[in-house]
């Protein structure tokens, strides 16, 4: 067993295999540490996040390591009948790969019996381990950008299908019709941990196909009554989002956190109209966003900083700061002009949003499309009343830090681990030394970097895949670091060189593109060992 460190708040149980990797969650789950908030299980590690006024991490280590990790899991009587159309555009690559025809291919896939072991990346995508060993293919030199929903793949020992669109570097053999993740289901994902699955090809058996689960219908909407204030959207070029502190406690289901990427300045803007801090709030990117509201409220801007002007219903503008609080009055026209600095602004009204959580959250995950819709031109979203925990507003509130605009350099502190060891000492230097341009393909999931040197690795062996936390440096074989943000895959199957420090996490989401990123690492990697004391 191995403990590395991950962040300051996280690290990683690295264990002999799979069934003692089960065998431990059980254990973790069934007799919880306090302290522990939550468990990504994965191929061969768990990944931990604790509190650190709670628990060190060499504290945790050394009660982790007196656990039982013998016990196996009884699989579940549960089989799920995956159909299959085997057109995938990677399906000549596995050929070549195995040495096999695409028919033996096809054969043998069909052929197996998997099991679910755990799931991760995004909600509902399950990692099927038990298929033929003839199948184990690595992963593609550098992930696709999109994979379209329903594509079944193949990397290293299993098995998967992706629920939604989403990055990826799986090699994609097929395509299913079956959705792997439906929230008007109940579980939403069609896989959970311990179902055997079998997969069959459509050309050779058609037939409609049964799915478990109660179908229960989930509003991702807005709730509020006719009677309550609304703003009107009259201009989006990016769509907002719809955003809170965060989705915790889902991980079981593929889900990650996702909320606000710069929580300091959402938390800035509820405190600013009197709002619970968890209050939800419309991230909106770059700026330009504009609205009519229906009555009296008061607003907040703060983020990425932008110019605000109010029409009023007599025509007159005036002009609006962030960081303060802002009357407004119905019939009132609000304009958010351009950001020259920074990425994201936060808009919030006196009482929040009315919007129906989903799965205990009202953020917007982009990357597992869960909670209520982007918001673009011509939606209406409500205010609620929020009359029970209403505070006075803020006048004191203002930016952590000077937000970076395009072609500045952004430092990051960048705790190292848990993967450093996977690179060669030049590799390591050359994360440090050299200068990171954003490149346009960056978003919510991830911040895709270009720099001149790849970052060099010991070897090309395939890392199993295990869990990645919010500020992840995760290196694809190409050598080109992708920094996680809120909305990132749980699990990943590329080494993580170093993890962002939390403290500097809001500021890497203000990061635009064709800014410029230098990491600084803060620690040299080294395992972390139990404290027997």
């Amino acid at each position: 067993m191995r403990f590395l460190p991950v962040s300051l708040t996280v690290l990683i149980v690295e264990l002999k295999d799979l069934d003692e990797t089960l065998a431990l969650f059980a254990s973790l789950e069934a007799e919880p540490v306090n302290g522990i908030v939550d468990i990504v299980p994965a191929a061969r590690t768990l990944m931990i996040r604790f509190r650190p006024e709670i628990l060190t991490a060499e504290g945790l280590a050394a009660t982790i390591s007196t656990r039982d990790r013998s016990a196996k899991i009884a699989p579940s009587d549960m089989l799920v009948e995956i159909p299959v159309v085997y057109d995938g555009e990677d399906l000549d690559d596995v050929a070549a790969l195995t040495g096999l025809s695409v028919s033996e291919v096809i054969e043998r896939h069909t052929a197996s019996e998997f099991t679910v072991a755990f799931c991760g990346f995004a909600p509902g995508f399950g990692y099927l381990v038990g298929g033929d060993p003839a199948l184990q293919v690595p992963r593609r030199q550098s992930p696709r950008t999109k994979i379209p929903a329903g594509s079944v793949a193949l990397a290293g020992a299993f098995s998967g299908v992706y629920p939604q669109a989403s990055p990826g570097g799986w090699q994609i053999i097929g395509t299913t019709p079956l959705k792997m993740w439906d929230l008007t289901r109940d579980p939403p994902a069609l896989f959970q941990p311990g179902y055997r699955v079998r997969f069959f090809d459509l050309a050779k058996r058609p037939q409609s196909v049964v799915v478990p689960g109660r179908a229960e219908p989930i509003s991702t909407g807005t709730t509020a009554s006719d009677a309550a204030t609304t703003i009107t959207i009259t201009a989006a070029p990016m769509p907002a989002l719809v955003q809170d502190l965060g989705r915790f406690g889902q991980a079981g289901q593929g889900v990650s956190s996702s909320g606000a990427l710069d929580q300091g300045a959402f938390r800035a803007a509820n405190r600013i109209v009197g709002n619970p801090l968890e209050a939800p709030c419309l991230e909106i990117t770059l700026g330009g966003f504009a609205f009519e509201i229906s009555g009296p409220t008061v607003m907040a801007v703060t983020g990425a900083p932008c110019p605000i002007v109010i029409r009023n219903k007599a025509g007159r503008n005036i002009a609006a700061e962030g960081y303060q609080p802002i009357s407004l009055e119905a019939g009132d026209t609000v304009s958010l002009g351009f950001a020259t600095r920074g990425a994201r602004s936060y808009l919030a009204f006196r009482g929040g949003l009315d919007v129906a959580p989903v799965l205990g959250s009202a953020s917007t995950d982009t990357l597992a499309v869960v909670g209520p819709a982007p918001v673009s031109v011509g939606a209406v979203l409500a205010m609620g009343n929020g009359e029970h925990r209403l505070s006075p507003v803020s006048l004191t509130e203002s930016p952590a830090f000077v937000c970076p605009a395009p072609g500045e350099i952004v430092t990051l502190d960048v705790v190292m681990g848990p993967r450093s060891d996977w690179f060669t000492e030049r590799g390591i230097e050359t994360l440090s030394s050299q200068v990171y341009e954003v490149t346009p393909q960056s978003n919510r999931v991830g911040i895709r970097l270009s720099g001149p040197e790849a970052l060099e690795r010991k070897d090309k062996a395939e890392l199993p895949s295990e869990g990645t936390a919010t500020g992840a440096i995760q290196v694809p074989h190409s050598g080109q670091p992708v920094l996680f943000l809120a909305d990132h895959p749980l699990t990943g199957g590329y080494p993580v060189i170093g993890t962002v420090a939390e403290y500097h996490l809001d500021l890497a989401g203000q990061i635009p593109v064709n800014a410029k990123i230098q990491f600084r690492p803060i620690t040299r990697f080294a395992e972390i060992e139990p404290d027997r004391a």
